[in-house]
């Protein structure tokens, strides 16, 4: 199965096509419009997905091929941002993510994950799960005086057998990525690596699980992130 999470920085009505040619079978798009308030081509190429977002024009969707059963799951997020969180096919979870500020002064972006975590943390380990999307975060910027640091969210991720799937399928460690994700108004010289994919350990035959980051030629044009692409193996 071959997944891709990629914020698409707004207008992914007019952008969408160009995704058609890495055949995933998820995607997990972040900055995304709502389809079904959105102009009829958008609407009709997005036939199965999930949306979820404060306003029509930037939200989180997740949109799958015709034969992949989506169903929302209703957990309280307590006006934490973005989270959206699913079954699919009735094998796995998965929880899309776009952090945000949220107006919040201490526990924004990777603070707000790490408040979702404290709340859903036993049903993210509860069987097979997968994490995804843009954290707007990175462990360089951990700050000493805090608990809910990038290494924590990490950490407690991995308490809970959930490891991020670039830093397995490429032998790196947190903080010291060779393959950033985002571009700060698209200049090169101001690349971060802040988008993310976790998955648990009792689905994944380790051998098995590839992950790599689109190439700025092809992304950077379009949007100030380049997607996370990863396959696993059948979740049947």
């Amino acid at each position: 199965m071959k997944i891709v999470s990629w914020n698409c920085n707004g207008a992914f009505r007019k952008k969408y096509h160009i995704l058609d040619s890495l055949q995933a079978d998820i995607l997990v798009i972040q900055e995304c419009e709502d389809p079904s308030r959105s102009d009829t081509d958008y609407r009709n190429w997005a036939q199965n997905h999930l949306w979820h977002g404060k306003t029509k024009n930037k939200g989180i969707g997740i949109f799958a091929k015709a034969e992949i059963h989506l169903e929302k799951i209703e957990w309280p997020d307590d006006g934490l941002e973005l989270f959206l969180p699913c079954r699919i096919d009735k094998h796995f979870i998965m929880l899309a993510v776009w952090t945000k500020q949220a107006n919040s002064p201490n526990f924004a972006y990777i603070g707000q994950f790490w408040k979702y975590l404290q709340k859903h943390k036993v049903r993210l380990s509860n069987g097979r799960t997968i994490i995804c999307g843009d954290f707007n975060s990175n462990v360089r910027w951990d700050e000493w005086d805090r608990w809910w640091n990038h290494s924590d969210v990490v950490r407690e991720l991995e308490e809970i057998g959930i490891r991020s799937v670039y830093h397995h399928a490429n032998a790196e460690i947190q903080g010291g990525e060779t393959r950033p994700t985002f571009f700060l108004h698209r200049d090169r010289a101001k690349s971060y690596h802040i988008d993310y994919a976790f998955v648990s350990s009792d689905f994944v035959n380790e051998m098995q699980v590839t992950c790599e980051v689109g190439d700025m030629e092809t992304w950077l044009p379009i949007s100030d992130h380049l997607p996370i692409i990863f396959s696993l193996p059948s979740l049947s």
